[in-house]
């Protein structure tokens, strides 16, 4: 793989960048292209706040190096997405890094979102949106917890029902008894 000198960056920094980006496209479960038009410093940190708070990961990575990278991966399909200034969103969550993106360009119009893949299955503006808007992994673990849990409330309520019943008449008679 030739790499060619780009600013800043020697041919081994170069295969370093496209190395990382490689292992982090063979282990996340979604990335989402984002297109830079004009964020300030300040909001690309809240950006990236956000993305960490939400369990993902933002990058600015040359597109150039990017598409290095794709290759071989699920996510080859995305390469065309990969024109300007854009950022990269990922997760292992496969709706984390979608939610962050997505909540954070709807109260900032300099964020656009390009479109990215889950797995894959490459997905445009639209589909990204969509996937935001599905519960994360961890809101659906919640959710079967407290589906689990439900049964296992109810049973005790039922199995303790009678003891409580008991202790009610017995502590009547015993009310009774001594007046």
């Amino acid at each position: 793989m030739a790499i060619v000198k780009e600013y800043g960056m020697d041919r081994s920094q170069k295969a370093d960048a496209v190395a990382q980006l490689n292992a982090v496209f063979n282990e996340v479960g979604v990335v989402v292209v984002t297109r830079n038009l004009g964020l300030t410093v300040e909001q690309s940190t809240d950006l990236r706040g956000k993305m960490r708070e939400a369990g993902a990961s933002y990058k600015v990575a040359k597109n150039r190096l990017a598409k290095l990278a794709l290759k071989d991966t699920p996510y080859a399909g995305m390469e065309d997405m990969l024109t300007g200034p854009t950022a990269l969103g990922y997760s292992e969550d496969p709706v984390a890094a979608a939610k962050a993106a997505v909540e954070f360009a709807k109260t900032n119009d300099k964020l656009e979102i390009v479109g990215g893949s889950m797995g894959g299955q490459v997905l445009d503006e639209a589909g990204i949106k969509a996937l935001a808007s599905m519960p994360s992994l961890d809101e659906l673990r919640g959710t079967i917890v407290g589906l689990v849990n439900a049964p296992a409330t109810k049973i005790a309520q039922v199995v303790n029902a009678p003891a409580n019943k008991l202790a009610r008449v017995f502590g009547a008679y015993g009310a009774k008894e001594a007046a």
